[in-house]
């Protein structure tokens, strides 16, 4: 039975999420309810986040699992809780955990996984670009047997159409800088999306950065990833909130591919001097 605590207030009355399960812990020891769990981090985007929820919830009325939503603000301080009042009365497979004195996407998708039972994690944004319907494809793929599914801006050809030509050429260039990492026969198209699903037991156990923002790469060379899936999906516009492009993000990014290639580069000498030993 897993312990329930206090993790923020609205009114006067409180909004309660289980007791976190540990990322490190054993996961041969682990047993986990066999649901899909959705973390939609989220920064001042209170003005969209109703909408999305009850879109999500329509798109997997149909799924083959029990499934949740949580929502995980890093404090907006934008009306969020009250934007999502009438959701969170009426819907408990919804939750609203308030992040206090933190900020990052990867520690907020992290916290949020932290907080669900379920066997299968997913996370997507809140800014509409990522289309609701795409989900129980996502969850149909891990059902199938996937380690993990990845919603993919290319996929396809077009999914990039309206994109400023020097974004378009930083996207492929921070791509094309990823490819040594991706374990072979595992190459992605898309390592940096945002929008993916994957079974708990590939990620238990790893204790992965949680600033910046590219989780999924993170994963993709980390994690127990034997088979992936990517589904085509087209970017779409961004609707409420504000883009999380910057400086900071870029720094936060060339640190986790020094950080990853090292690792690799360690593993290879490691494995270098156990076979000359």
């Amino acid at each position: 039975m897993m312990k329930i605590r206090p993790i923020s207030r609205m009114g006067s009355s409180y909004l309660y999420a289980p007791e976190p399960t540990n990322l490190c812990i054993d996961p041969l020891a682990a047993v986990y309810a066999h649901k899909f769990a959705l973390v939609i981090p989220t920064l001042r985007e209170a003005a969209t986040i109703k909408g999305l929820v009850l879109e999500i919830i329509a798109a997997l009325e149909s799924a083959e699992l029990p499934f949740e939503i949580l929502v995980v603000d890093d404090d907006s301080g934008d009306g969020i809780e009250s934007a999502l009042a009438p959701v969170l009365d009426s819907d408990p497979r919804v939750r609203l955990l308030v992040r206090k004195g933190e900020r990052g996407l990867a520690g907020a998708i992290l916290h949020g996984w932290r907080h669900t039972d379920a066997e299968f994690l997913a996370v997507m944004d809140a800014d509409l670009q990522h289309p609701p319907s795409l989900l129980p494809r996502l969850l149909h793929s891990l059902l199938s047997g996937r380690d993990i599914a990845i919603g993919s801006r290319y996929e396809t050809g077009n999914c990039l159409d309206g994109w400023h030509p020097l974004r378009k050429l930083i996207s492929r260039t921070a791509i094309w800088a990823t490819r040594p990492l991706q374990v072979n026969g595992l190459h992605v198209c898309d390592p940096m999306s945002g929008y993916f699903a994957v079974s708990r037991s590939c990620v238990e156990g790893i204790d992965f950065e949680t600033r910046g923002f590219k989780l999924l790469l993170e994963i993709l060379v980390r994690g127990r990833i034997r088979s992936a899936q990517e589904l085509p999906f087209t970017f779409g516009k961004r609707a409420g909130g504000h883009s999380k492009a910057g400086l900071r993000v870029a720094l936060d990014y060339f640190r986790l591919l020094w950080k990853l290639y090292r690792l690799r580069t360690d593993a290879k000498l490691a494995l270098q001097q156990a076979s000359a030993d």
